[in-house]
């Protein structure tokens, strides 16, 4: 592997498996290290305001020379690709190509590489004059799609596609005319396992807000045509990313909970999403815990909601979710769960921009997560890097990208396979 590519460190065996639970969940970007596990439950949040609501958005930087990226034993971790637009969501085609979303550039591009590589072979423009692309899905799902899926802010495309293609081989079709604009912008899709059907993902238009709210804060579902359109599951804040469960085929994502109640409340969170589950935004959050900007409003609703899976500490903005189906990793990875933390302006002490974990057994998530990959955070005013989207390459390696200098990271496995 190349030394000038190369960022690592690698952290000592005693760090592995240290879980923090309660208050010691509740940290900042010092604790953090590959290893580093955290069990965050309902008991052990705080009150609402136990803390003052903190703005305090970083400073985005240059990366310094002296940066270093942290990834557990065993991995090592290097530069991928750079000079990308805002890169966020990364796909993964069933022939081993890489798809970008480059939302600040309004376009897709295409990564080629041969299995083991360290940087792509070639690089090309898939499609332009897409704007704020977020999610992507190829269908139907399998060997061979016929067309990506592109969700945009206000509507969601497609373009037609056959395993290899470079480039487009026609214009764009508009498969949903319409979706809510205004507010949180990410929109994603993906498939069932039998492409039947495609949920796509659509934020709030505010923090806990009850007005022009309708088809937001909800996964939508529709038949592949755009048709048959409704409600799947909702009262979820902001489900910025969907993935399916390899061996469940549930569908997942994550979400960006609501700001203002202090440093530590309420965490952001992992879950299976159900049909017809309520999730509790604007109202409720995890569970029965009413928002008190709301106390009064919706009683009828408590004992309704749904308690998500997996919660993370507070303010750290997931955006990127995939399952691991590789088999370059320990054997121990597959199924687990990787999540991009791109970090949040609300909190006094910085926490996010990172990559972690989240651990499964049996198909089931244990409710832990951990540190995977660290190190995107300059100083307490500054980060450079702020982690978006995951996949998992063709030859098991993982990917991630960060939009704030235009980078994709691989992580490799470089120890014994066991």
């Amino acid at each position: 592997m190349r030394a000038a590519l190369l960022l690592i460190l690698a952290v000592s065996a005693a760090q592995a498996g240290e879980v923090r639970e309660g208050p010691a969940a509740y940290g900042d970007w010092r604790s953090d290290a590959p290893g580093v596990v955290r069990l965050i439950t309902p008991a052990s949040m705080p009150a609402p305001f136990a803390t003052t609501s903190a703005a305090h958005a970083p400073s985005l930087v240059a990366r310094p020379a002296s940066a270093r990226l942290s990834v557990p034993p065993g991995f090592a971790v290097s530069e991928y690709a750079s000079g990308l637009d805002r890169p966020r969501t990364l796909r993964a085609a069933p022939n081993g190509d890489v798809f970008v979303a480059e939302s600040g550039a309004s376009r897709l591009r295409v990564l080629r590489a041969a299995d083991g590589a360290e940087r792509p072979a070639q690089s090309s423009v898939f499609a332009t004059d897409l704007p704020q692309p977020f999610g992507m899905a190829f269908w139907p799902p399998g060997p061979n799609p016929r067309f990506l899926y592109v969700a945009l802010s206000s509507r969601v495309v497609r373009l037609p596609y056959e395993s290899g293609d470079l480039r487009a081989r026609g214009p764009a079709e508009v498969v949903v005319p319409h979706l809510p604009t205004g507010g949180h912008w990410t929109r994603d899709v993906v498939f069932s396992p039998d492409g039947r059907v495609m949920f796509v993902s659509i934020g709030s238009a505010s923090n806990v807000g009850v007005a022009d709210e309708k088809d937001r804060a909800d996964v939508l579902a529709f038949d592949p045509d755009g048709s048959h359109a409704r409600i799947y599951a909702s009262g979820l804040r902001n489900c910025t990313a969907e993935a399916i469960h390899p061996a469940t085929g549930g569908l997942w994502c994550v979400v960006n909970e609501r700001d203002g109640l202090g440093d530590n409340l309420p965490p952001d969170y992992a879950t299976s999403v159900r049909e017809g589950a309520f999730y509790g935004w604007p109202w409720y959050y995890i569970g029965d815990h009413p928002d008190p900007r709301l106390k009064g409003q919706r009683s009828e609703l408590a004992g309704r909601i749904t308690v998500p899976d997996v919660l993370f500490q507070p303010h750290s903005a997931p955006l990127g979710i995939i399952f691991y189906d590789g088999w370059q990793f320990p054997p121990e990875y597959r199924g687990d769960a990787f999540v991009a933390f791109r970090g949040s302006w609300n909190r006094e002490h910085r926490t996010g921009y990172k990559v972690v974990r989240v651990r499964f057994a049996n198909g089931r998530p244990t409710g832990e997560y951990e540190d995977f990959l660290t190190g995107f955070v300059a100083s307490d005013q500054a980060v450079w890097g702020r982690p978006v989207g995951a996949a998992v390459a063709h030859d098991g390696a993982l990917l991630v990208s960060e939009d704030g200098n235009g980078t994709i990271w691989r992580v490799a496995y470089t120890g014994t396979n066991r």
